[in-house]
């Protein structure tokens, strides 16, 4: 077997052998039988929450089953292909199983990745929220880019986005806006964006051209789904209703529906302002809910929560990923320290490979090639 393609194997083996540690592949047999025959009791029904979540699971490990199954049987397979058309001189052959083990590379290291949202909440929708931080006007119209970049990225995965509040900035942009995206493991995949963005450019909005460099502050939290049971007590929170201020034209409400929530123990305020009064109070209770739940996921995983309290005011310090569209083109993650020339691509939602390097991190934040290196 010719040296690249050795290559290629040695990858999906890598990828195949994390797949089996999640999957646990020595106990999955039995785990499936078990779910099988709790399926198969007539009282099942008789808690439709319990035997969802249970229905969810079950379909999990199968899938989790047929795909390490599916690339390990797709793996012997071309391997087998290349040696036969290498024993018969068939260069064709070879050529063919060459390409497929290289597909198939691509398609292991996809499903390593999302192999690695497998934290509690991983699968849930989740609530995206954008503020602008130090640079006034530049910085609301960044906070501006920012949210179209997740809009983005979340509609080129097919998840459904809603729009929950939304402040307008007083010259451009926005001052704050929160959204609300529906898909699997979208929490999963979005949870690690938390943090500072910086970017450095040349404004638009300075006649003597100079280069600004502005922040805003992302902050992502998991949608309660009705198996998690948070409880607030209504003496601990104040509702307040206003009149929402949008950008403008017939989207301006002329009553007072947006609703505003201040949780007293946490200090947490939520507010959407898209629907009427009542539907507004309910998506506040919603992402008040998710916020206490993401304050408790916090407090079970250390470095999760030392991660919140560094994260500070959006601006020098505490930035985890740079944009420079001048004097040069770059997109750094200060953590990963992965990086791209390619700005207009991550821009407009290309960015799989960032969060991908952040989900590859172990919990001592070093990469698996570092881990496995050191």
């Amino acid at each position: 077997m010719r040296a690249d393609a050795q290559n290629t194997v040695e990858k999906i083996e890598k990828s195949l052998n994390l797949l089996a540690q999640r999957l646990d592949v020595e106990t999955a047999g039995f785990r499936l039988e078990e779910f099988n025959a709790r399926v198969e009791d007539p009282t099942l029904w008789d808690d439709p929450d319990a035997a969802q979540k249970l229905m969810r699971d079950r379909q999990a490990l199968v899938d989790a089953i047929a795909t390490y199954e599916g690339i390990k049987q797709d793996l012997a397979d071309n391997v087998e292909l290349i040696e036969l058309g290498e024993m018969e001189e068939d260069d064709e052959v070879v050529a063919d199983a060459e390409a497929a083990l290289k597909a198939l590379e691509t398609t292991a290291a996809k499903k390593e990745l999302e192999a690695l949202l497998d934290g509690e909440a991983d699968g849930n929708d989740t609530f995206l929220e954008v503020n602008a931080g130090a640079g006034g006007t530049e910085s609301c119209d960044w906070a501006s880019m920012l949210a179209r970049m997740y809009v983005r990225w979340a509609e080129k995965k097919g998840y459904k986005v809603e729009l929950q509040a939304e402040s307008a900035g007083e010259e451009a942009g926005i001052k704050s806006a929160v959204y609300k995206i529906t898909g699997l493991n979208a929490y999963g995949w979005l949870k690690s964006e938390s943090g500072v963005h910086r970017l450095v450019r040349i404004s638009p909005f300075d006649s003597a051209a100079k280069r600004h460099t502005s922040f805003t502050s992302v902050w992502v939290y998991p949608v309660v789904d009705d198996n998690i049971d948070i409880e607030v007590n209504p003496s601990d929170i104040r509702i307040d209703t206003y009149r929402s201020s949008g950008a403008g034209g017939q989207h301006v409400n002329t009553t007072d529906s947006a609703v505003r929530i201040t949780h007293a123990p946490t200090g947490i305020v939520v507010t959407s302002s898209e629907k009427s009064q009542h539907q507004n109070r309910d998506i506040a209770m919603k992402a008040l809910k998710s916020r206490l739940y993401q304050m408790e996921l916090d407090r079970r995983n250390a470095a999760i929560n030392e991660a919140h309290e560094n994260k500070g005011d959006a601006g020098w310090g505490n930035q985890i990923r740079s944009y420079v569209l001048q004097p040069y083109q770059m997109v750094k993650d200060l953590r990963t320290n992965y990086e791209t020339s390619d700005t207009k691509g991550v821009l407009d939602g290309d960015l799989d490979g960032l969060m991908g390097a952040t989900l590859a991190m172990d919990v001592s934040g070093k990469s698996r090639a570092e881990a496995q290196s050191g």
